[in-house]
């Protein structure tokens, strides 16, 4: 998106922070420690697979095991500040932006990490573009306000001028210089850090970035809690910032991708026959890899689902124009009433299925063997969905319209574990 700042050249204000970092020589390694953002992790195969990776795994952070949510976000901070006391993580020794970049096959993508300023009021300055859940914003909100801690960026995404200068020229000068950090996650992704301890470079990223506006890439859960603790201070303090991850896309164009459902209580047959005339629906063959070439070519023609769960896939196309002006709202715009994801949440679940929106009736994975897998192993519906254009999200984002919740993946996303932000000691 072309993102000079809004008038009056307010724009992203972005600042040093003391990077809290693990310490090589206290954990197995690097990327032992290292977890997927924590909406990513496939559970509960996921979550045991990354504890048992490290014992000083990030996930045990992220994703606290205990039997109450009070005692889940104790058991974090508890740990954190455990991990501090034993030298397992520690603060660098001066406030500085770090330049990230993660590469895999002919993939690149950097971008700059610092904590950025929610204050003044950043609205038209980071647009968000999903809704989010207050259940999950309610958990993330007290898990930083009993850790007192950022424990993994957002993502967001800017446009720059389209070449190498301002903040992306100083991302790739730093780039050449030995990193602080380096490590090859089990996925394959070759990761980077490097410390910008430079003041006329930090000076120049912030400059440039002074000028721009940014999308919300992923983490609107993570925004929604920043704003939400922020607004709980008194006073001005370290909670006025939000640790983030910035991507100039003119430079590092990032890739969506498409968040899938499952329906934790719905056989596939009972999905389907609850359809009727309301959707065609046709069997595809597998492989997976197939099947989702068949929704591809169904969604470039108009709403499209596969379903999948009984060994089987089954594409879901073409609603009904009636059902479509009875059950999708008509006071948004056409852009929105015709996302698949509003198609989804408004007509299967709302109308046809009359499913709850609730993590006992539905989950969201962004990996597609993984719910299809969970699907079949549990007699569930795996909703695989087709991801929607960036230019659509752009479009909307700056309507100020936001599109339903976990309607799209973008990516590369961060690794956790690799930067760290205590406000303690910020």
């Amino acid at each position: 998106m072309n993102t000079p700042g809004p008038a009056g050249g307010r724009g992203l204000r972005l600042i040093p922070f003391r990077g809290l970092r693990y310490v090589p020589e206290r954990v197995g390694s690097l990327a032992a420690v290292t977890s997927p953002p924590y909406d990513v992790v496939v559970r509960p195969d996921g979550l045991h697979h990354l504890e048992s990776a490290d014992p000083h795994n990030i996930v045990r952070l992220i994703l606290p095991q205990a039997d109450s949510a009070d005692a889940r976000h104790r058991q974090a901070a508890e740990t954190l500040q455990r991990w501090l006391a034993e030298g397992v993580l520690a603060p660098d020794p001066e406030p500085v932006l770090y330049v990230y970049e993660q590469r895999t096959g002919d993939l690149l993508q950097r971008g700059v990490i610092g904590a950025l300023a929610l204050s003044p009021a950043t609205e038209g300055v980071v647009l968000p573009h999903e809704d989010v859940m207050a259940d999950i914003v309610a958990d993330r909100a007290a898990l930083m306000r009993t850790a007192a801690a950022h424990l993994e960026p957002l993502l967001l995404s800017y446009a720059g001028d389209g070449g190498p200068t301002g903040a992306t020229a100083v991302i790739e000068r730093v780039a050449k210089r030995l990193p602080v950090l380096a490590t090859t996650t089990e996925d394959g992704v070759a990761h980077r850090l490097w410390a910008v301890t430079d003041p006329a470079e930090r000076a120049e990223i912030q400059s440039d970035l002074s000028r721009r506006q940014a999308l919300i890439a992923d983490g609107h859960h993570r925004w929604a809690t920043y704003l939400r603790l922020q607004a709980e201070q008194s006073g001005p303090g370290p909670w006025d910032f939000g640790l983030v991850l910035l991507v100039d896309t003119a430079r590092y164009p990032l890739q969506v991708r498409a968040i899938h459902r499952l329906l934790h209580r719905l056989p596939v047959a009972q999905a389907l026959s609850a359809l009727d005339d309301a959707f065609r629906v046709r069997r595809v063959e597998g492989p997976l890899r197939g099947a989702l070439d068949a929704l591809a070519e169904a969604a470039a023609e108009g709403n499209a689902f596969l379903l999948a769960g009984d060994g089987r896939f089954h594409l879901v196309d073409r609603p009904d124009e009636h059902l479509l002006a009875r059950t999708v709202p008509a006071d948004r715009p056409a852009a929105w009433r015709a996302l698949d994801a509003t198609v989804l949440h408004s007509v299967l679940l709302d109308h046809v299925w009359r499913i709850p929106d609730a993590p006992d009736h539905i989950a969201y994975i962004h990996d597609t063997e993984a719910a299809v897998e969970q699907a079949e192993r549990h007699d569930a519906t795996a909703v695989l969905m087709h991801p929607v254009s960036e230019d659509v999200v752009r479009d909307l984002a700056r309507q100020g319209v936001t599109m339903p919740r976990k309607s799209t993946s973008f990516g590369p996303k961060p690794a956790t574990g690799l930067v760290l932000r205590d406000l303690g000691t910020d």
